[in-house]
């Protein structure tokens, strides 16, 4: 029996594409077998030396779809939010990618016409079949893919090139343009945090191997454990990325990477890294700082519409300063940069000195901390103030001399916005105190203090509603006054937020503004205790208070919440 209709189509497609020449196009045709599917594959890669992808393209040429090479395609936790694994499994489809309302699923079987059906009936989406190879498909389940991280290829190639090595350290030697293994675990273990939608990435020695442990959503994961001699490799070319001084191994060091100058795909992210001598070895960690995600809008922050609304008045005022505690990764940076481009404008001087620059936006005069040549933020803040600035951002108030330059500041005429390290916004009057600040001048320069921490957002499509009883209930009727309804995580949680129940994150704040009573209660030198009750007569929410109402919107979890700020002692 000669070929079939569909099968005679995949040929004269081989034949299109040069694969085939018309000879051999006909001696197929009139092939006695029955070459069904699996049967002709075999014969045009046996006999004729086409490739399985080759054959895939042909194919689905033929029956007018697109072919897609699953082989490099990389399952991450993402890849079945919207249809389960099992009914990929059991299917022999794969979810690819979406575009807009359009969602790309590979099928093994092109005939299987009830199936894009089911598909757009489970997630609401319009689906765009592509053509895979069943055994691509197979292979992606049964390798598990290493969801975590995909590591295996680098791991084992370091496994080839130093695994005959004599046990200790590696010399700075091994660590070449030659030595490709390490230069590409570097590159993946960027690259996999980044996309995994990492903060922080930490490098760190133990006795016998060196662990990797990824940041997402405030919680470390640890991704991958290397021996123990590819750790002094792995930290040196590290430090040849961000032009560190290698030789030096016994004091920290501090340094940025621009990583689009060492990876060809289109990932455009700095890293500010980190290095510190421990017990086993060097340290590395390296904070993400993505230039493609711009800052967001103030709304979008997590400010309650109170909070809001008095925090846009503060930073519209003409001269003040406006100060962000909270300790690192609780969002500070985030809300400056939101803050500052929403009062940007051309007829506004606005000047920064950070270290280090974490975003860069358009129409603000950026200045980069150097303190090895003396050019530190009192340096940086007394050049400023000979510029004729109308807005003065200094990355971090951290000794005694830049407090006092920047409060001159904010006294003669311009508003000064920085950080501070302290637990709340009463607190951090006591802290400018210490660094020798004079109260009097802190009553009169201060606009507003915002203590703020970031708390994990509970996953949308998971959660669980309940009514909080016992403890719970107590701790929500005296922050808020309300007891109802609110959410707690699933333990399981799902293909969306990676079964870890959270997904995101949302900002609590309390803002502190002055008012008369305040800065007279400033200015007399008062407690931290007694600030912070004269705010909340002003109208201040505390910490506590404002994580209990993202609660109360669904927004996050009272474990959550107490995890975070614990509740208010009166």
């Amino acid at each position: 029996m000669p070929l079939g209709k569909i099968q005679l189509q995949i040929v004269s497609k081989l034949v299109e594409m040069g694969r085939l020449d018309a000879e051999q196009r006909s001696a197929l045709a009139v092939r006695p077998e029955d070459l069904s599917g699996d049967l002709l594959d075999k014969l045009l890669q046996e006999d004729f030396k086409i490739t399985a992808f080759q054959c895939l393209v042909a194919k689905a040429r033929a029956l007018h779809l697109s072919p897609f090479n699953v082989a490099h395609y990389r399952i991450t936790p993402q890849t079945f939010e919207r249809i389960p694994e099992d009914f990929c499994k059991e299917n022999l489809v794969l979810p690819v990618g979406q575009v807009g309302e359009m969602l790309l699923v590979a099928f093994a079987n092109p005939f299987e016409v009830t199936l894009p059906t089911k598909i757009q009936e489970m997630t609401g989406k319009t689906v765009v079949r592509l053509l895979a190879r069943a055994k691509d498909i197979k292979d992606k389940f049964a390798k598990g893919q290493d969801r975590a991280g995909g590591f295996d290829d680098v791991v084992m190639q370091i496994g080839a090139e130093y695994g005959s090595a004599p046990e200790g350290e590696l010399k700075d030697d091994d660590v070449s343009e030659e030595s490709g293994p390490i230069i590409q675990l570097a590159n993946r273990i960027i690259e996999d945090a980044y996309f995994a939608g990492t903060s922080d990435i930490h490098l760190e020695p133990q006795e016998k191997e060196v662990i990797i442990r990824n940041r997402v959503d405030g919680v470390c994961h640890e991704v991958l454990r290397l021996p123990k001699k590819v750790g002094p490799a792995l930290v040196v070319r590290l430090k040849i990325m961000c032009n560190l001084d290698i030789s030096e191994r016994r004091l920290p060091q501090d340094g940025r990477i621009v990583f689009k100058q060492f990876t060809k795909k289109n990932i455009d992210l700095d890293l500010r890294v980190s290095t510190a001598p421990l017990n086993h070895g060097e340290g590395v960690v390296m904070r993400i700082l993505d230039k493609q995600k711009s800052t967001l809008p103030l709304p979008a922050l997590g400010f309650s519409e109170e909070n809001l609304a008095r925090y846009r008045e503060c930073i519209r005022q003409p001269y003040g300063m406006i100060l962000h505690c909270g300790p690192t990764g609780s969002g500070k940076s985030m809300t400056l940069y939101s803050a500052l481009n929403e009062i940007n404008t051309p007829d506004i001087v606005i000047r920064t000195a950070e270290d280090p620059i974490e975003y860069t936006l358009p129409g603000l005069n950026q200045m980069q901390m150097h303190r090895q040549i003396g050019l530190t933020f009192a340096s940086a803040l007394r050049a400023f103030l000979r510029q004729d600035p109308d807005i003065i951002l200094v990355g971090e108030i951290r000794d005694k001399e830049t407090a006092g330059i920047a409060v001159e500041a904010a006294l003669t005429g311009h508003l000064l916005i920085s950080t501070l390290h302290t637990n709340d916004a009463p607190g951090t009057v006591a802290r400018l105190v210490d660094m020798g600040v004079e109260p009097f001048m802190i009553g009169s320069s201060l606009l507003a203090v915002c203590a703020q921490r970031l708390m994990r957002r509970v996953c949308k499509q998971c959660r669980m509603p309940y009514t909080p009883e016992g403890r719970e209930k107590e701790i929500f009727e005296k922050a808020i006054g309300w007891n109802g309804p609110c959410f707690k995580a699933n333990p399981k949680g799902c293909p969306k937020c990676g079964g870890g129940g959270y997904k995101g994150h949302v900002g609590i704040h309390e803002l502190m503004v002055t008012n008369e009573e305040l800065s007279d209660a400033i200015n007399k030198e008062a407690e931290s205790a007694e600030l912070k009750k004269i705010a909340i007569r002003g109208g201040m929410k505390t910490l506590h208070q404002d994580s209990m109402l993202k609660v109360k919107e669904g927004l996050t979890t009272i474990e959550e919440a107490i995890a975070n700020v614990p509740p208010d002692m009166s």
